[in-house]
């Protein structure tokens, strides 16, 4: 790593696209603990069901690895087949208390939303000052998550008008797009923001997510590091791993 990867410059970039949770705002531990609860609550009572032993999810394997940057549904899917377990797919329309992809889903939902509503969203400072810094510099900005509250808490954040363009799960949604890894989110977000992929910047702290940027042949892909990822994030395609976006400098030129 070199100093210069450590500048954005307008003379090689027009835009920088965020991911959102655990990038602008502190709330992937929301999601995180949100998976657990709802995961350990449905293996503990199978296993209870089935008189198997308990086997816990866990937040630095199970989450980084199957859930961590997908779509809702994807990571439910993704997490299940990993223990070997086989539900039905469900709709959308699926309560929380059944026991499908999609109920399993929502139930993780409703847990997330209820948190959000007691404690609020709270963001990094260090990337607030970062986008304010690219936009005075000229660089359009974009954030793009797979949750479908992405709206929701960037409104509740009051950060809405920090970002030229936001994909988000209800657009992917409503546009039949591949979830992360695949790059179909950042493309959607380069094109509304009308710029190459390799003149745009990917800063994501996921390891589907590094990898979605990677896929899309964009310029540079900033894996944020906020745990102990640094080596899965650069096998995941990052070019540069940080700790905060605070290490991370802008120039005009």
């Amino acid at each position: 790593m070199n100093a210069a990867a450590l500048t954005l410059s307008r003379r090689r970039f027009d835009a920088v696209i965020f991911d959102l949770d655990g990038v602008i705002t502190q709330t992937a531990r929301v999601h995180a603990a949100a998976w657990k609860a709802m995961f350990d609550d449905f293996l503990q009572r199978r296993a209870a069901a089935r008189g198997e032993p308990f086997r816990p999810f866990d937040i630095d394997t199970d989450y980084r690895r199957y859930v961590d940057g997908k779509p809702r549904y994807d990571g439910v899917q993704s997490f299940l087949a990993a223990r070997g377990i086989d539900l039905p797919y469900g709709d959308p329309a699926d309560p929380p208390a059944r026991d499908t992809v999609c109920g399993l889903g929502n139930r993780k939902n409703r847990m997330f939303l209820e948190v959000l509503e007691k404690e609020g969203v709270a963001v990094y400072d260090s990337t607030i000052v970062l986008i304010r810094q690219l936009r005075a510099h000229g660089f359009r900005t974009a954030m793009v998550t797979a949750s479908k509250s992405g709206a929701a808490i960037l409104a509740r954040a009051g950060i809405g008008d920090l970002f030229d363009a936001k994909v988000d799960g209800v657009d992917a949604a409503e546009l039949g797009l591949r979830g992360k890894p695949a790059p179909d989110p950042f493309l959607e977000a380069a094109r509304r923001l009308h710029v190459e992929p390799a003149r745009a910047v990917v800063v994501e702290d996921a390891i589907a997510g590094v990898q979605s940027g990677r896929a899309g042949g964009f310029g540079c892909v900033i894996g944020v590091n906020r745990g102990d990822y640094a080596a899965a994030l650069r096998e995941g395609g990052a070019d540069v791993v940080v700790r905060d976006l605070a290490e991370l400098g802008v120039a005009a030129q």
